[in-house]
Formats: structure tokens, C-alpha cells, sequence
């Protein structure tokens, strides 16, 4: 995948971002991180399109976003669903999970992930 120059403000928010990574970013991360789920190499707060994303896995095109419960009201929701129409456009899947899905179950979380990764490698 090329590479695209970041601008340096979205760069810089998304290294404020990985040093502040919520309680379920964490617990996440430290089972995506160091290609230890099935090998797949992901990235955090990884800026794509003027946006920042939570995880991507830029190999299989996935993405993984985690919600807590501001992304419930309807401003949130209609602004996340043009987000992901915008990536989806651009050739990548959004997943996203709640936050307390992943607090409560990351092992459920993770073999929702590598469901979607084996579903696009039979497309």
C-alpha cells in the first residue's frame, strides 16, 4: 500500500492519541500488538484519510474502531456512519465494538476480528 504524507497536526494528535489510549484501547492493543492474533500485523491510531482510527490492519483493509457510550447519541451515530462510509469508499472495513464488548470479552472481540479477515480472504 503507498504511502501518503500526513499532515504534521493529524500526525502529532495521533501520538497524543496512542499515549492516551482508553482501558479498552489498552486491553485491545496488547492483543493485536506484535502480530500476536494470527500473525496480522496492526497499527494504532493509525491516521487514514484525515482521520485517525483506533486499529487497522492495513494488509486485509480492516479497521477497528471502539465506542464508548458518546458514540450511542444520534449526532455520534449519523457522524460515525458517514465516517465509515467515507473509509468504506476508499477500500476499508470498519468494525466497530463497544467499549465494554471488549472490556467484558476481548477474546469474543478477536474472533469477531479474525472472522471478517477470513470472510476477505475468500472474496
Amino acid at each position: 500500500m503507498p504511502h501518503r504524507r500526513v499532515p504534521a497536526p493529524n500526525r502529532s494528535n495521533a501520538r497524543r492519541m496512542r499515549r492516551g489510549m482508553t482501558d479498552a484501547e489498552r486491553k485491545l492493543w496488547r492483543e493485536l500488538r506484535a502480530h500476536r492474533l494470527m500473525g496480522l500485523g496492526f497499527r494504532r491510531q493509525m491516521p487514514i484519510s484525515g482521520f485517525i482510527v483506533d486499529f487497522a490492519c492495513p494488509e486485509y483493509r480492516l479497521i477497528i474502531e471502539l465506542d464508548g457510550s458518546q458514540h450511542g447519541l444520534p449526532t455520534a451515530t449519523l457522524r460515525d456512519r458517514t465516517r465509515d462510509a467515507r473509509l468504506d469508499a476508499l477500500g476499508w472495513q470498519v468494525l466497530r465494538f463497544w467499549n465494554d464488548d471488549v472490556l467484558g470479552d476481548v477474546d469474543g472481540v478477536c474472533r469477531h476480528i479474525v472472522a471478517a479477515i477470513d470472510e476477505s480472504r475468500r472474496v
